[in-house]
């Protein structure tokens, strides 16, 4: 009988920095200084990219893009999205060590896995730099993940599989299928589903919602309803085949994905 051999966790949004804040207010910062207005929203959408890749797909957006040529007179290149990246990088830096408390019931979900035997990898569209700023805030946490693969690691990051490669290898699990992959983004759950893997979107604490811990808490079960259907429709539209609220809803899902394996199931068969 096949069991899962390893759950891969994203960071922002998933485990850590709950409402994925961290890169949101530099986003705005640093389009600014090139002369371009963005808002909360926009920078939010390509939510999960390669932060190269993602500042590149912010200019795509009609909006910016048009306000763009408006500020310089001409369409972004390829090199605007280099000078933006090189500003961006070191602003982000500077700040994420402010956004790195766990979500609540990350520890004691990562603990419980271990005592289930399972590995922990992850993904992360921060650069090496950034998460060096992270790593030793969420040990001393209590959260330790067994390998990091990041944007740049790799000649393509998200939504390609390459970054769950990456995991099986430095895991030393296969198939695909005895994988979760744990994610608040689009992108990062389609690098779960092009690998094989079994994917579990987070609606609740992440990049969908937006929201603080205090705001979830605070927010009335119809308000919290209105939130929890837009996140889940957006993760299950990118392939998800479970949806929680946060990490701390995840070994249920563990449970029912190890009956499917014991029945024969696979996750391109489980839609």
């Amino acid at each position: 009988m096949t069991k899962l051999k390893a759950v891969v966790f994203d960071w922002a949004g998933t485990v850590v920095d709950f409402g994925s804040f961290a890169p949101m207010g530099v986003f705005v910062e640093v389009f600014k200084q090139f002369g371009v207005e963005v808002t909360i929203d926009e920078a939010r959408l390509p939510m999960g990219l390669p932060k190269w890749d993602h500042i590149d797909a912010m200019l795509r957006i009609p909006r910016i893009h048009d306000a763009w040529k408006a500020s310089h007179g001409r369409n972004p290149l390829s090199t605007d999205v280099d000078d933006i990246y090189r500003v961006f990088v070191p602003l982000n830096e500077e700040i994420v060590d402010r956004y790195a408390d766990l979500v609540p019931g990350a520890r004691e979900t990562a603990q419980a896995l271990r005592a289930r035997g399972l590995k922990l990898g992850s993904t992360t569209g921060y650069t090496r730099s950034i998460m060096a700023r992270v790593l030793p805030l969420a040990k001393e946490q209590g959260y330790e993940v067994d390998n990091l693969v990041c944007a740049g690691d790799l000649p393509e990051g998200r939504p390609t599989p390459m970054n769950m490669y990456k995991c099986f290898l430095d895991l030393g699990v296969w198939p695909g299928y005895a994988v979760v992959k744990v994610d608040d983004t689009g992108v990062g759950i389609e690098e779960g589903v092009l690998a094989g893997c079994w994917t579990v979107g987070v609606a609740l604490s992440g990049n969908e919602a937006g929201m603080t811990v205090d705001a979830v808490r605070n927010a009335s079960a119809d308000e919290l309803a209105v939130v929890r259907r837009r996140a889940t429709a957006v993760l299950k539209e990118h392939g998800a085949h479970f949806v929680i609220d946060t990490v701390a809803d995840l070994l249920p899902v563990i449970d029912e994905i190890e009956k499917k394996l014991a029945a024969g199931q696979r996750p391109w068969t489980d839609r």
